[in-house]
This record gives structure tokens, sequence and C-alpha cells, in this order.
């Protein structure tokens, strides 16, 4: 990359070394001494370039969480009425069987899918230090936080990068604050996430012939996950996403576009709900919707009681033109120039090539981003297995 033509409008400054740690080598550009600012004018651009993603494959996570390079996880839509009155708090205590959330999973599904497609992935015009044809792997989500970052006031996060064969890896770290969360949250606040999953079962069939089956067991184990390829600006991206359902219509277009997003939120009676709505909601739902080329979100509206009162399809494409009269609302330009510009910054910061060394981009609310550079320590996430199967040598040679 022309370092020298990116300089001028990256809105870096100097870093507070507390936040910190880590020095960069003195032989480094002076830029990868600097942090990234994430004040929302200063992404006020024309949007990026922006490709229209490229379903490469897809896998499927079992009942016991066992992936499998298949769509046997896939789910079919079936409309419900517009008033349906779904019971969402129904199975909650009985027939409910929840993934265990302190196992840190990090790219493995991923790298897992990678490895069984790498054909897929090489191409012609890469050169041999670099093994797949994509500048940055990470999962839909870890992007999603990036994109909603300059209007985030609330949760703050920590990415960690390893560039290996040229390639940037990017995974989530889970901060402090997060598992304090996840840890103390209310038997309320666990019931209502499960809610999300219930309104998956209404409206879901395992296949094109049959029927939802609202008195099975939910189990958040299982997942069918996207995998695909495009580009933003000059960054070629590869990113796996997990998806609820597809449009069952034989004459329905090709993945991701036959793609739904199934949603529940508070049912809205007031102008500032619908306000809220529009400012925090959307945006979370905009930004991964959009990502993967999902073009259509369902939302299932509930009353307090967890009863599905509502149903709206939401078109991707129509959120920006829903939320524009909304006063200082979200811009859907400043969160795709925000996400461009943090992926130039890791590539101009994340310089040595080796899967033992991360660089660990951190961002607190109201801060520019940082990073700090670790060898060999906890926050390394490339499995040996990965490690070795891609770089085509024996596990004996590998360890010297």
């Amino acid at each position: 990359m022309d370092h020298t033509r990116h300089r001028a409008h990256f809105p870096y400054s100097r870093p507070d070394h507390r936040q910190h740690q880590a020095r960069p080598a003195p032989d480094r550009t002076p830029l990868t001494c600097q942090t990234l600012s994430t004040r929302r004018h200063l992404y006020e651009r024309d949007f990026p370039v922006y490709k229209q993603p490229v379903e490469i494959g897809s896998f499927s996570l079992d009942s016991e969480r066992r992936f499998f390079n298949d769509s046997r996880q896939m789910r079919y839509y079936v409309e419900p009425d517009r008033s349906p009155s779904f019971d969402l708090r129904d199975g909650y205590k009985d027939r409910f069987v929840k993934r265990d959330e302190a196992v840190k999973e990090k790219l493995d599904h991923l790298l897992r899918w990678i490895l069984a497609n790498r054909s897929k992935l090489q191409s012609g015009s890469a050169s041999p230090r670099c093994a797949l044809d994509a500048d940055f792997v990470t999962w839909r989500g870890h992007l999603t936080k990036v994109l909603t970052t300059p209007y985030e006031t609330r949760e703050g996060w920590l990415l960690a990068v390893t560039r290996f064969r040229g390639t940037l890896y990017i995974s989530e770290v889970e901060t402090e604050a997060a598992r304090r969360e996840r840890e103390n949250r209310t038997e309320r606040h666990q019931e209502m996430m499960y809610w999300g999953y219930k309104f998956e079962q209404y409206t879901c069939a395992d296949s094109i012939h049959s029927s939802p089956d609202p008195g099975g067991v939910v189990n958040t184990n299982e997942a069918f996950c996207t995998v695909v390829q495009t580009r933003l600006a000059d960054h070629k991206l590869l990113f796996s996403g997990e998806v609820d359902c597809q449009d069952k219509d034989p004459k329905a277009p090709a993945p991701p576009s036959c793609y739904i997003e199934l949603k529940t939120t508070a049912e809205i009676c007031t102008p500032k709900q619908r306000s809220n709505f529009h400012r925090f909601k959307l945006l979370k739902w905009w930004a991964q919707s959009f990502l993967p080329g999902v073009p259509r979100i369902v939302a299932g509206f509930r009353d307090h009681e967890g009863v599905v009162v509502g149903v709206e399809t939401i078109h991707t494409s129509k959120i920006s033109h829903l939320i524009k009269n909304e006063y200082n609302c979200w811009k859907p330009t400043v969160c795709m120039n925000f996400c461009c510009d943090f992926l130039s910054y890791v590539k101009h910061v994340v310089k040595e090539d080796n899967p033992s060394v991360v660089y660990l981009f951190s961002w607190e609310p109201q801060r520019d981003v940082t990073y700090s550079i670790h060898r060999d320590s906890q926050y390394s996430f490339l499995p040996h297995w990965f490690v070795v199967e891609m770089t085509g040598v024996s596990s004996e040679e590998s360890h010297h």
C-alpha cells in the first residue's frame, strides 16, 4: 500500500503511552506509534466502494457444536400472521439447551472451513507468501463492532490481530466489562436473550416442505454460517456470519440475497420509543445485515410479557431512508469510512508476519483506538493445527 497517500486524511494523533503499553521497535515508521480517532465528523465523506458480497461457502455447527463443511443446519422461513401472538417464554425452563459462552472459540470454526476449502481461496495472482486471496479474515460480528464504533457510547472492545502469510486475522478478546456483564446477568435478561431464539423457532422450518416446530428444543449450539468475500475500498475481506434462515421460494435469488435475519424488539408505542428504535436498534441491525449482503430483516415486536404482537419486514437497503428525518442520527457513510480507515490503520501497524505475535487494538467510548504488541502471550489465537497445515511443514519442523 502507498503509505504516503493515506497519511494525509488519517485521523491519527499521538498516543497516551499509559494506554499503549508496547512501544514499536525503533525501525518502524512514526505512523505505527499513533492512534486512530473515532470522532464522527472525520468520516463524513463519500461512501467508500463496497463490493456486493459473494458467498464462497458455508458451514454448520450441530447440537454439540461440532463443525460440518455443509449446510445441514440451514432453515427455511415460514411467514407468520402479522399479529401472531407467539409466546416467547414457552420452553425456557424445560426445552432450552444453552451454549457455554465461557468457551472462547475465537476464529476456530472459520479456520476449519478455510482448511477444508483452500482450493477455492488461492488465487493465481496471490503471491506464494500470501496463502489466501484476502487481506483480512474475521467474523462478521467483529466488523459490526468496528462499523458501529463512532456511535457507541457504552461498550468498548478489544480486537487481537495477527499477520500470518500475508493475511491479517482479527479475533475479538472479551473485555473485563463484558465478562462481568456476562457473569452477572439477571434472570430476566437471560430469559429475554432466549426470546430471540424462540422467535426463530416459531418462524423457521428444517426443510422447504416442513413447518416450524415450536414444541421442540431450542439449542443455541446449533448454527448455520455463510462465508463471504467482498472488498471495502482496497481491503479484500473474507468473513463469516451466522444466518438465521433463507427464503424457501424456489425463485428466490442466490445466497446471500435469499437470506433473512430474524429479530425481536419491544413493541413501539410512543414517538420516543420509535426514535430510540431508529437511533440505536436500527444501527446494529443495519450494520449486521449490510456487511454480508442480507437484504431483509423480519422483526417480531413483543410486549413486556414476551408475546409477539406484530411482525414487520424491514429492507436493509431502506434503513438509511427510514432514519433520515431523525435529528442527529447515525450515518451509514460514517460507519463504513471508519471501518475502512480502521482496516488501513491495522495494515499500517501490523508489520510482523508471525502467528505467535498479536497486536491488540483497544477502544473505549470517547477515546481513540490504541494498540499494544504481545509475543507468545495469552492473546495468541491462531491454533497450531492451522499454522502447521497452512505452512505445509511437518509438526516436528514447526517446533524449531
